[in-house]
């Protein structure tokens, strides 16, 4: 028997944005600047994909061009067998109610001038859900299954904490009843004690609702517990993927290798050898050629051809994926 499709399929995705203009904002664009330069992967109903790599990675850009928040410069994205960049109109705001978005600032994200209830009350006018008395009840019921009493309802977002905000902004999220949520770094704006609470509750709300995710993070350790998979960007590309286990235990990419060196182990007697990059991250308005992180590699068996040949996303071992010329060598 095959395996049932992904739900969401995202082919060669490019987005990429005009460059600097010259003095006072005049004349052509000065080349463009390559934030999401030909992503490709799957993401199986109820799983947790997770998206990690450096800051200007393009791992947000990623997520938002998925939902149409940012139109895309080329590629393709599917959702439960439709394509997405070809809707509009009525169809376009029906999958809107599929696909749904949690974002990293949880004060930002949320409109100081409107009560918890009007912000949740909001998209279930949008999309007739529910008016009324009935939009109310709908409120207090999610604001308790986000672990909030139906007493914030009438509550403005500066009277609450940070976790109390990002839960508000998830239980907005859940309002129209979404299978697919992008997780935009969701935590990383919360004290460490509320980060674990948010992840228990992202993770209790997958399992009650059966939802799927693309959790977006910077912070591998967070990653680890909740991604069935782990994508690996830099520069714009997709470096590596595999099964978390996977890639957690054995990463292929010098890049992986590097970040994971770099995660805290809660056990002062261990040891680690920390791997340093050196130099900065290249601008993704002018790339270097070949390797995009052959300037900065420690690999040992770094050579030419990485400095000209572009390295294909392979698999490497079995369900591991590496953009690599020598990702099967040791470091």
């Amino acid at each position: 028997m095959s395996a049932p499709p992904p739900l969401v399929e995202v082919t060669n995705l490019v987005k990429h944005y005009p460059g600097e203009r010259g003095l006072f904002g005049l004349g052509p664009p000065r080349g463009v600047i390559r934030a999401v330069d030909g992503v490709s992967f799957t993401i199986g109903a109820g799983e947790t994909l997770g998206l990690v790599g450096e800051s200007g990675c393009g791992k947000s850009t990623v997520g938002r061009t998925i939902l149409r928040l940012v139109e895309p410069t080329a590629g393709q994205v599917g959702f439960d067998g439709r394509d997405v960049f070809a809707l509009t109109g009525p169809e376009l705001r029906g999958l809107r109610r599929k696909m749904q978005i949690v974002f990293q600032d949880p004060y930002s994200s949320l409109n100081p001038r409107m009560t918890v209830r009007q912000t949740l009350r909001e998209p279930l006018q949008i999309h007739r859900l529910a008016s009324g008395d009935d939009a109310n009840r709908r409120v207090s019921a999610l604001l308790e299954e986000v672990g909030l009493d139906a007493a914030f309802a009438d509550s403005y977002p500066h009277e609450l904490s940070g976790g109390q905000r990002q839960r508000v902004g998830i239980a907005r999220a859940l309002s129209v009843e979404p299978a697919f949520l992008v997780c935009d770094e969701p935590v990383s704006a919360l004290d460490v004690s509320v980060q674990a609470q948010v992840l228990n509750l992202l993770a209790d709300l997958r399992e009650k609702r059966r939802l799927t995710y693309l959790f977006i993070a910077h912070d591998l350790a967070v990653v680890k517990h909740v991604a069935d998979r782990v994508a690996v960007m830099y520069l714009g590309k997709i470096v590596e993927l595999a099964p978390a286990p996977v890639l957690y235990d054995a990463p292929r990419h010098p890049y992986t290798r590097s970040l994971l060196s770099a995660v805290p182990v809660p056990n002062p007697t261990a040891q680690r050898q920390r791997i340093v990059l050196q130099g900065d991250v290249p601008s993704p308005a002018n790339p270097p050629p070949g390797c995009p992180f052959h300037p900065r590699c420690p690999h040992p068996k770094k050579s030419e051809r990485c400095r000209s040949e572009v390295p294909a996303l392979r698999e490497v071992a079995p369900r591991q994926l590496a953009a690599c010329h020598y990702a099967e060598l040791p470091m």
